[in-house]
């Protein structure tokens, strides 16, 4: 179900006012734009805090981009170097 959120003025910045279940556990943010979408990704202090909070790689991860990799990208016959 898509969820809406609140965008409002606070003194002379736009601040928009999340739904509790997209709040963020740090104080800051990075913003990026990617078309017309405005994207907001936690900050992470270093590269321990990276990894204890980032998004964790599923067990098929490998697999899943092994089998996309031969479907994108299809062994080629070629002549012996030799």
């Amino acid at each position: 179900m898509r969820k809406f959120a609140r965008v409002f003025m606070n003194g002379r910045s736009q601040a928009v006012r999340l739904p509790r279940e997209f709040r963020f556990d740090t104080d800051r943010v990075g913003i990026r734009r990617e078309g017309c979408n405005v994207i907001l990704s936690p900050v992470y202090e270093d590269w321990n805090d990276y990894f204890a909070n980032a998004p964790k790689i599923g067990d098929d991860f490998v697999e899943v981009m092994s089998r996309a990799r031969r479907d994108l990208m299809p062994l080629e016959d070629r002549e012996s170097l030799d």
